[in-house]
């Protein structure tokens, strides 16, 4: 069972808007419409569920009102992994259900994208999605001076989805959370370090598979989404 899990609880304070950005309209429908639009139309999703800011389920509600495969629409927490458990808890009594996790602000992700994850799921039980880093990364010691830089080839910049079978990503966040030194931003970075035996498969990205995170991210979703 494909279940795709929006995550839609973030406020968005960089686009300096009132609402969070998954409201924001761009070609005619939210941002948030355009990612539940790209999971409903792939034929390999068997359902869809929402992680929102409580005080916005009902708007929410309204958004996704025109497409069946929404079957729940439940509350985040503060931070992003909240979201994510929230979602794992909502289906762990199924165990046969793989969960593929997409920031909701990225509502370019392409058809491509979600099949090949799909299909990568039937081999692997953690996939991630990545495209090649184009800049020299370096990396700084406390002091802010270079201490080493990574050969750029083998660097990657990682987008969503992000998918897993059920059991995998809910092992790595129980253990996890039983870390008093757990932080994370990334579910993949869950299971690579609390699931260390679980190969992660990368699926290739593509560059228009972009967060909308600041005002500038609209004029090029504005121009992918209006084709």
């Amino acid at each position: 069972m494909i279940i795709a899990v929006l995550l839609a609880a973030g406020v968005g304070h960089r686009m300096g808007n009132e609402l969070p950005k998954q409201f924001i309209e761009v070609a005619s429908r939210t941002i948030l419409e355009h990612s539940v639009r790209a999971f409903s139309a792939h034929e390999g999703v068997d359902e869809i569920v929402v992680v929102s800011h409580p005080d916005f389920i009902g708007r929410v509600q309204d958004i996704t009102a025109p497409y069946p495969k929404v079957r729940h629409i439940v509350p985040g927490g503060k931070e992003r992994y909240d979201s994510s458990i929230a979602a794992i808890r909502l289906y762990e009594n199924r165990p046969d259900a793989c969960l593929m996790i997409h920031d909701a602000a990225r509502p370019l992700v392409s058809q491509r994208i979600i099949g090949d994850c799909i299909a990568a799921l039937s081999r692997y039980d953690a996939v991630d999605v990545a495209i090649p880093t184009t800049d020299t990364i370096i990396r700084v010691d406390d002091e802010g001076r270079i201490a080493s830089i990574p050969p750029r080839a083998s660097l990657r910049n990682v987008q969503t989805p992000q998918c897993f079978r059920l059991p995998v990503i809910a092992d790595a966040y129980r253990r996890g959370l039983a870390d008093p030194a757990f932080v994370t931003t990334d579910d993949c970075g869950v299971v690579h370090r609390y699931r260390p035996d679980v190969p992660i498969y990368v699926v290739e990205g593509e560059s228009t598979n972009i967060k909308i995170t600041y005002p500038t991210d609209l004029a090029l979703a504005e121009k992918v989404l209006g084709k």
